[in-house]
């Protein structure tokens, strides 16, 4: 315990040392922070106030988008902040918060992903019992276990990490306090709690990945007995989630399922499903989705009046 509390904060070098490129980058990710906020914001609105997005799968791209904003929160801000100074750093104790919530709302996002693949299904092969199988009481038990495998997920990494003794140096090459360039500042072997995050990310990210092609691969499978319009409706469903698995899971494996390591390229791929993914799921689900664009000109509209 003495020993790890020599290191009582972290300085993350961020994504460049150079004056000119931080300016750049802080010209960029700004605008990225408020388009993902109120696009996901305006996604939330609709579903809460438009009376004709009642369905479960509006209520889930709505919890999705909430998360989204939750999530690039945790990480956005600070790295905008810390792309005015020349030296950033953060303590001991703001970076464990940090990474317990970047796991915590990340394993939301993913399990979420799940169930609205399942919800899917429901639609697609059920239609006529749809309502009664996806009812509220379905859906707030689905919401609450994605919390509660989120949790699980997110504790270990926060667990192994405090006990670990820090002595220096306390330089990280990275922009967020991540597991590797965590365990890699670590004065102790690190491999066995490096095995742990293979275990825990890295399965978490490849099982889930290929639940996911799997079950939209039945889905799309059994779209030859719906109807020309229902076939539309479903393609044009699926092929929004799929997208957004697609652009969420392959970083997360590249960084997760491979050999502890870290290197320099990391931060890029972290940065797309930190920063980029978040701005880019509302506008993949609004452009895909006919009664989500539809719901949005009528609130908007309602508000011009």
């Amino acid at each position: 315990m003495e020993q790890r509390n020599n290191v009582t904060e972290f300085v993350l070098l961020g994504l460049t040392q150079s004056r000119q490129g931080q300016k750049i980058l802080f010209a960029v990710f700004l605008p990225i922070y408020v388009v993902t906020m109120a696009g996901n914001l305006l996604i939330v609105l609709t579903v809460v106030l438009s009376p004709a997005l009642n369905a479960p799968m509006f209520i889930f791209l709505g919890y999705l988008s909430l998360m989204d904003v939750v999530y690039t929160t945790t990480v956005t801000p600070k790295v905008i902040k810390d792309l005015l100074y020349k030296k950033t750093s953060i303590s001991f104790k703001a970076c464990m918060t940090q990474l317990f919530a970047v796991h915590l709302f990340g394993g939301v996002d993913i399990i979420l992903l799940v169930v609205m693949a399942y919800d899917r299904y429901v639609a697609i092969y059920k239609p006529l019992h749809y309502l009664a199988t996806m009812n509220q009481q379905r859906c707030a038990l689905l919401l609450l276990l994605t919390w509660a495998g989120a949790f699980v997920h997110a504790a270990p990494h926060v667990l192994f990490v405090y006990n670990l003794p820090f002595c220096g140096p306390n330089v990280m090459d990275h922009f967020i306090c991540d597991m590797y360039p965590l365990l890699k500042l670590a004065c102790t072997d690190t491999h066995v709690v490096s095995l742990t995050v293979v275990a825990n990310d890295g399965a978490m990210c490849v099982v889930i990945f290929l639940l996911l092609l799997v079950s939209y691969g039945v889905i799309l499978c059994s779209l030859k007995n719906l109807s020309q319009e229902g076939r539309r409706k479903a393609l044009s469903t699926c092929g929004s989630h799929i997208t957004v698995v697609i652009l969420f899971f392959v970083p997360c494996i590249f960084i997760y399922v491979r050999p502890p390591s870290t290197l320099p390229i990391d931060k890029s791929i972290t940065l797309f499903y930190t920063i980029i993914t978040p701005m880019l799921n509302p506008l993949i689900y609004t452009l895909r989705n006919t009664e989500m664009k539809s719901a949005i000109k009528k609130l908007w509209s309602r508000k011009q009046n």
